[in-house]
């Protein structure tokens, strides 16, 4: 199997895998999956997300971290539902790298390089700035948005779009 090239089925994994990754945290923060303490629950409410959000953030003053978990979430719930659906995908993406790249220097500024290594944030970000670097992203509003103009210039051969996307 030739890997130069083939990037739609990673494409579309790591679309699901960003955005399940951030659906599932803010669900968990907001109590929607559980309570805290039940088997499987990080924070559980938003309080013990708040506490958590103090720590990785001891270097800001507290004034700020309530705003800034606040922004974090709303975020995570954007670019999480932009991803599932495809829409404005390499926005999406670029978001999703900056938007855990700070995560991750946070936690490694507050609780020492471990912290984001352990939970993978770096990996996170890495794989949202190569999601960003598709061609163009299959089975998504992006490219259904694409099939007007290729209809319209007589251009459209099964799922290979990719000269008319670039």
């Amino acid at each position: 199997m030739q890997l130069a090239g083939n990037f739609k089925a990673p494409s579309v994994f790591l679309r699901i895998a960003i955005a399940a990754s951030y659906l599932w945290a803010s669900a968990d923060r907001l109590g929607i999956i559980g309570a805290h303490g039940q088997p499987h629950i990080g924070w559980g409410d938003w309080q013990h997300f708040l506490d958590y959000s103090k720590q990785v953030m001891s270097f800001l003053p507290d004034a700020l971290v309530a705003p800034l978990a606040v922004i974090a979430t709303a975020s995570e719930v954007i670019i999480g539902l932009m991803l599932i659906m495809g829409l404005f995908t390499r926005v999406a993406a670029v978001a999703s790298g900056l938007l855990s790249l700070s995560f991750a220097l946070s936690m490694a500024i507050s609780l020492g390089i471990n912290a984001p290594l352990n939970y993978s944030v770096f990996t996170l970000s890495a794989a949202s700035f190569l999601l960003a670097t598709a061609p163009y992203y299959v089975y998504s509003l992006d490219a259904m948005k694409q099939l007007p103009l290729c209809r319209r210039l007589d251009y459209y051969a099964g799922d290979h779009l990719i000269d008319i996307i670039r």
